[in-house]
């Protein structure tokens, strides 16, 4: 099945799943088409201004106060969120993973969270929550909103489908989606099983990073972000409903499906991406600029030119500098990165950092490319290159990152990352040639 979609971000769209859902000139006719009713879903204060001001208009089968029972906890011991002080069980440190394995019992979306990092403190709205979600059966007759945050989707083994308030969509690897905070949704198979990343931002709405001197073209296009059209669920079935609420979940059962929104109109949407259609811009002479420059979507701060949350890639992309090395240089910031591989090999840390495994670096602690990397960049033929079949990316953020104990205890913990560095030799002498002799 082919899924439809809207394109634009951040745009005020309407969708109607049958026609003359929606109402016209109006939000809130007295009686609506199709005796369905009206309701206003926002993620933004009523009064704020008109650019950041988010909102939709539901017109559905029943309100969303049928949707609800007396709700119970729902024990999720891997699903973690911040503050999360005294979990770690770890010393402080570079830190480096390899894939989580995928689980042998039936496990869904939402029982295949396991949580790495959090960051900030969720009752507070600032921060955020690094996991992996691993699955290998869908959601059936069961449902779930998050009122903490919103949830970004990174596949990086097996397809889903996510089936929201507002419609369907699908994320493949080298896709994201996006839901916003407080919409329903499940999640479904594409295949046999699922592995990939998932952002959870207690903070500011994801939105585009200003471009400044770069002008109007380039990086994250508006134009390729993707929302999908009105869908709708008529069920009469014994349905669950999972809330993530101040760092804990909560379950309740009602007699329905709660996915029966008809039509819709507004800019507060979930939607998904293509990573491949972002235009990467680079240095053409010399140097490399800062990674910010490969930004596909922020969570701002209030502190301008701090994030919350930056969601950065490493794609496809050409290496032309003069007289540089080309991989990320060797830094210490007050960013904290959890970083992720999607495909193929991250110049950086071609051995060693593999598809599906994670690292962590957190605020200044040194971090940069391993001996192997410096080597070859250092010696390296420095005509054009390509480098291609390759996608990593960075969940950046302003406060410093602490390790779960589940993460911790994992098996896939490298204890020898920090030897990736342990064969960069002193190439100081006193000349100003240095000594590159093996």
């Amino acid at each position: 099945m082919t899924l439809e979609y809207m394109t634009g971000f951040g745009n005020d769209f309407e969708s109607e799943a049958l026609p003359g859902a929606l109402p016209q000139g109006m939000n809130s006719p007295q009686r609506c088409p199709y005796g369905l009713y009206a309701e206003q879903l926002s993620g933004s204060p009523f009064t704020a201004p008109r650019a950041s001001n988010e909102r939709s208009w539901l017109y559905r089968i029943r309100p969303s106060v049928r949707h609800m029972g007396e709700y119970q906890p729902y024990d999720q011991p891997f699903w973690k969120s911040a503050p999360c002080y005294g979990d770690e069980t770890l010393p402080l440190g570079q830190r480096r993973w390899d894939p989580v394995p995928m689980p042998d019992a039936p496990t869904n979306f939402i029982d295949g969270i396991r949580t790495i990092t959090t960051a900030g403190d969720v009752n507070t709205q600032a921060g955020m929550g690094s996991h992996v979600y691993v699955m290998n059966t869908s959601m059936e007759d069961e449902y779930i909103f998050n009122a903490d945050a919103e949830l970004m989707f990174v596949p990086e083994h097996g397809g889903i489908r996510i089936f929201t308030e507002l419609g369907k969509m699908e994320a493949n690897p080298g896709e994201i989606a996006v839901v916003p905070r407080g919409m329903v949704f499940r999640v479904e198979l594409l295949g046999d099983e699922a592995r990939g990343y998932l952002c959870e931002n207690y903070g500011a709405r994801l939105t585009l990073p200003e471009r400044g001197p770069i002008g109007a073209n380039c990086m994250a296009n508006p134009r390729d972000f993707r929302t999908p059209v009105a869908a709708y669920e008529d069920r009469e079935v014994p349905s669950t409903v999972y809330v993530r609420w101040c760092g804990r979940t909560y379950s309740a059962t009602i007699p329905h499906s709660p996915l029966d929104v008809v039509a819709w109109h507004g800019n507060y949407t979930p939607y998904v991406y293509d990573l491949s259609t972002y235009s990467p811009v680079g240095a053409i002479l010399f140097d490399h600029p800062d990674p910010s420059i490969f930004t596909v979507l922020t969570s701002p701060s209030g502190e301008e030119g701090t994030a919350n949350i930056d969601f950065v890639i490493f794609p496809d992309r050409w290496l032309v500098a003069e007289n540089t090395f080309r991989p990320p240089w060797y830094h210490r910031n007050v960013m904290s990165e959890f970083m992720g591989l999607i495909y193929g090999a991250y110049d950086a840390k071609e051995k060693g950092f593999v598809p599906g495994g994670m690292s962590l670096h957190n605020m200044m602690l040194p971090h940069g490319p391993d001996a192997f990397g410096f080597e070859k960049a250092s010696t390296s033929d420095l005509a054009p290159q390509k480098l291609e079949g390759t996608m990593a990316f960075m969940f950046e953020t302003r406060i410093p990152q602490h390790i779960t104990s589940y993460a911790s205890s994992l098996e896939t913990l490298q204890e020898d990352y920090i030897d990736c560095w342990a064969g960069l030799k002193k190439r100081f002498d006193g000349t100003p040639e240095g000594n590159w002799e093996d």
